[in-house]
């Protein structure tokens, strides 16, 4: 399910702009991270493409985004996905911005009552109310330990393979990792849920049928959306470079999910379900 190169050469966009360093003033080339909406669509068999949801992403991943998007909805399951393409049919300038899934199985829910817009910040911005967001699972039961060693690398893997960042310095990433801290995909985007999103998505499309025994992290706060969306796929770990919600740690502490904050140089804090943290000296399981 190739996207081919299209989209990715919008992912950065040249610029001109005037700094200040040192007390000197200068003009410099620079280059900006790409931020355009993207409609997802599904099609459900024997079915017309409805339309789901519109996001303001970073252009590249767009059928992992696609495809993570509907997941973490409860829309599809991982396994329900057919084909995954571009609308074509569109003029030039919309055809990358628009992205059909469709499923082999019946979709779950009521499309109607799901879809809204999003913006590139937070993944609940669409919703009228905080309580129309509910989390569509059970909790994470997971036995799945990491070592803290682990853990405390994978902050430096993350950055490694955050290429748009390092150009820009203005997107988040989202990894996962196995619990010997290999990094098996990273993801970047504007939106710090659409990074996520990524994540499950290529999961999905390489045939996993949830996140179970892998560890999510993210290069942002840890948010009450992060960690719905962590649940959904069965991410036993979530971990983040800055602090979380109070909201998010009550979810994850909820949802059996181990919440990871200030996850940073030699040091993180354990906000739920520190038994899945190994190698601890105080004394802990």
């Amino acid at each position: 399910m190739s996207e081919g190169p299209t989209p990715a050469r919008r992912a950065l966009s040249p610029a001109r702009v005037l700094t200040l360093r040192a007390g000197r003033w200068s003009e410099r080339g620079d280059r900006l991270a790409g931020e355009e909406p993207l409609e997802v669509r599904v099609v459900a068999p024997g079915g017309e493409p409805q339309r789901v949801a519109i996001t303001m992403r970073t252009p590249g991943a767009d059928f992992a985004l696609a495809v993570g998007l509907l997941v973490g909805e409860g829309i599809i399951a991982p396994g329900d996905v057919e084909r995954v393409s571009y609308c074509t049919e569109l003029e030039q300038e919309q055809a990358f911005n628009t992205v059909r899934v469709r499923s082999r199985a019946a979709l779950r829910g009521e499309i109607a009552a799901r879809a809204y817009d999003v913006t590139s910040s937070c993944g609940v911005c669409g919703r009228s109310r905080l309580e129309d967001v509910t989390v569509r699972c059970a909790p994470v039961d997971d036995p799945a330990t990491v070592d803290a060693a682990a853990i405390l690398a994978m902050p430096d893997a993350l950055r490694a393979a955050q290429r748009t960042f390092g150009r820009t310095g203005s997107v988040h990433a989202a990894g996962l990792f196995t619990p010997e801290a290999e990094a098996l995909c990273v993801h970047e985007d504007v939106g710090r849920h659409n990074a996520v999103d990524k994540v499950v998505g290529w999961a999905a499309l390489e045939g996993m049928a949830d996140l179970r025994g892998h560890v999510l992290m993210v290069s942002s706060r840890l948010s009450f959306e992060i960690v719905q969306k962590a649940a959904v796929a069965r991410a036993p770990v979530v971990c983040a470079v800055s602090g979380p919600s109070n909201l998010a740690v009550t979810a994850a502490d909820a949802l059996g999910i181990t919440a990871i904050g200030f996850l940073r140089g030699d040091g993180m804090n354990v906000y739920s379900h520190a038994h899945r943290v190994t190698g601890r000296n105080d004394g802990g399981a």
